[in-house]
């Protein structure tokens, strides 16, 4: 197979580092020199590592040579998000206002994956205040969708699955408060898994004050994969413990083999909103891939998402308003005002105690789901109902944000009851605006990431990696303006 060494996977470059037959500067410098070819047209990597990068590839390969121990992502090239703490680069969170606010340490997740042996090539574009689900900032402008302006890239992780499927790392960090991996995932074509919460330890050294309960309870560290066996690889050294976060709970990645067969509930339910036939399709694609792969698929109906979902996001907007929102007024641009405008009409918020009290429900939802796990451990689900949305249609007033998030509740619920959640392609839909892939989400019980993994590994060996039809489109000429 010919293939170059910035299309190689995370598991093929550590096989090949970790071997000798290729080194780590080799490694970095050919993804730096695909981040120079592809960055320019995208945007999704705003911050460039390069030096640094080539100085730790470098001495990662002095160590090897030197018979010193490597890590389980030794000379992976990974990027990290504009919101999570770098020591010595900004966390600008794409505002104006923060874009001399330097780190003085290493988040959590900064620390695991280099401590693994990663290397970081540079930093991923995000929108204001990480806060929407498409990717653009008064800072540093708008990240495409590598597939097309058709499509936006997503948000508010949009710059790294941007990065990651056009091949600027092998892997790419990102976070997850409402469906902040798996918008990208899904607009991209990437893989991920929105890990429980206390799965991943979290904190920005540089922050000033405590995050609100919801926010801690709901935003979670996590990466985007082109392969779904990578995410077994990589998010081991992710969930190592880290002191700074008092409430990761330390656990390994695979707990004890579950019962086969195992079951997934299925479910097309999109609770009003039109299923699209395309995403319909998609569905029935990976459900046949499970069912292949030996497990025990029944269509049913789940615990009430709608109501869990719309709970969770109100409450969220009520923490939000009450915590959050003089910031957006004082340093937030005029257009993501407007933005949170609106989000505030589509979820008017809890505040005082009606909050009090929907944070107390969140138990009651969570205690649903978790009863339903006990027989249906993994669940199928649309992630949202249409294909993926255009750039910016979240601008475009109530309904607007109506398709973007109103529609997004299999998403956000997942986040209010603290649940892991996969995303992975399973299908690539000829549209009339223009190609683009189409995600589905696989819910897991509390701790079992690896089985929402293992069921997205089984549908992508089934479709295939969305990454190879997205090179190819990328290597013709002329096929889009930002391409």
């Amino acid at each position: 197979m010919n293939t170059s060494i910035w299309q190689l996977t995370a598991r093929e470059t550590v096989e090949k580092t970790r071997s000798g037959d290729l080194s780590v500067e080799d490694t970095v410098a050919a993804s730096l020199d695909r981040m120079e070819a592809v960055n320019a047209a995208l945007n999704a990597v705003v911050d460039s590592c390069a030096e640094d990068a080539r100085t730790r590839a470098r001495a990662l390969d002095k160590a090897r040579a030197a018979g010193n121990p490597l890590g389980p992502l030794h000379g992976v090239p990974v990027t990290i998000k504009i919101n999570v703490d770098q020591k010595g680069y900004a966390t600008s969170n794409g505002i104006p206002a923060l874009k001399d606010l330097i780190a003085p340490d290493d988040a959590p997740v900064v620390r695991n994956l280099q401590q693994a042996g990663a290397v970081i090539i540079g930093r991923t574009n995000t929108p204001e205040f990480s806060f929407r689900a498409d990717t653009d900032n008064p800072l540093f402008g708008r990240t495409h969708n590598p597939w097309g302006d058709h499509v936006s890239a997503g948000g508010s992780s949009g710059g790294a699955g941007a990065a990651v499927m056009a091949g600027i790392g092998a892997l790419a960090h990102g976070n997850d408060i409402g469906g902040s991996l798996r918008f990208p995932a899904a607009a991209n074509g990437a893989v991920t898994v929105k890990p429980g919460i206390g799965r991943v330890p979290a904190w920005n050294p540089s922050q000033s004050a405590e995050r609100g309960m919801l926010a801690q309870s709901m935003s979670v560290q996590g990466l985007f994969a082109r392969a779904a066996e990578d995410l077994h690889l990589s998010m081991p050294s992710l969930i190592a413990a880290d002191p700074r976060d008092p409430f990761h709970v330390p656990m390994p990645w695979r707990l004890d083999p579950p019962e086969t067969p195992l079951r997934v509930a299925f479910t097309r339910e999109t609770y009003g909103y039109d299923l699209h036939p395309e995403v319909e399709a998609a569905l029935l694609t990976a459900r046949d891939a499970l069912i292949d792969a030996g497990y025990q698929v029944e269509e049913v109906e789940t615990p009430d998402v709608f109501a869990s979902g719309r709970a969770g996001y109100r409450a969220l907007m009520g923490e939000v308003y009450s915590m959050m929102k003089a910031d957006v007024d004082r340093i937030g641009s005029q257009q993501i005002r407007d933005i949170f405008a609106v989000y505030f009409q589509e979820f008017p918020p809890y505040l005082g105690q009606d909050l009090l009290e929907m944070m107390a429900k969140r138990s009651f939802f969570a205690r649903e789901w978790t009863t339903f796990q006990q027989r249906y451990p993994l669940a199928l689900t649309p992630f949202l109902p249409q294909p993926f949305f255009r750039p910016d249609r979240d601008t475009e007033g109530a309904e607007g944000v109506h398709e973007v998030l109103g529609s997004a509740l299999w998403s956000y619920s997942m986040n209010f009851m603290g649940l892991p959640a996969a995303s992975v392609p399973a299908r690539l839909s000829e549209l009339p605006a223009g190609v683009q892939p189409i995600n589905v989400q696989i819910v897991a019980p509390r701790w079992r990431e690896d089985l929402a993994v293992g069921a997205a590994l089984c549908i992508e060996k089934r479709v295939g990696r969305m990454c190879s039809h997205l090179w190819q489109r990328m290597a013709r000429p002329g096929l889009s303006p930002h391409l």
